[in-house]
């Protein structure tokens, strides 16, 4: 099984990245995908779920209405658009699937 996350970098505030989330070795769409963050120094927060056919999400409240999950099961990938970053969005950013498999993490750091 693997989930290999991409897509992070250094943006400027009010700036936008697209984070990817390629799974192999499960039946990716079978199954609920989320991502979850982990700022510098805190603990794990929830950031965003969608369900395993791609019509349903749910975020955070720190991040609703600026971030947008999708999937595209055809190609086993899960994505994270993240719109209006702040710098308190950065963090190092994971998917994970409800199996309880989890990706190793992308950088996200978002500095003027």
């Amino acid at each position: 099984v693997q989930l290999v996350g991409s897509g992070g970098g250094l943006v400027q505030p009010g700036g936008s990245l697209r984070l990817s989330c390629a799974a192999s070795g499960f039946t990716f769409s079978s199954y609920y995908m989320s991502w979850v963050r982990q700022a510098p120094g805190k603990g794990l927060e929830w950031v965003s779920e969608i369900n395993s056919g791609g019509d349903n999400t749910y975020y955070a409240d720190s991040v609703k209405g600026r971030f947008t999950a999708s999937r595209d099961n055809a190609k086993n990938t899960l994505y994270l658009q993240m719109n209006s970053l702040i710098p308190e969005d950065t963090a190092l950013y994971y998917c994970a699937a409800s199996t309880g498999y989890w990706g190793q993490g992308t950088q996200v750091t978002v500095s003027s």
